[in-house]
């Protein structure tokens, strides 16, 4: 399981997901945000309640 600071977030994105309680990556957070990242336009799909929002 990846935590959002092994993705290599900045500490300022860091410090706001630790303020808001986040402590484990989804499974659409864990393959969404390294692409994000990398500039590369992405869709994603999951059921409600799984993370869509904060990864975006």
């Amino acid at each position: 399981m990846l935590t959002f600071q092994e993705l290599g977030l900045n500490s300022r994105v860091l410090q706001a997901v630790n303020e808001m309680g986040f402590e484990e990556t989804t499974p659409i957070q864990r393959q969404a945000i390294p692409v994000a990242l990398e500039g590369k336009d992405l869709i994603g799909q999951a059921q409600t309640g799984t993370g869509k929002t904060a990864a975006f």
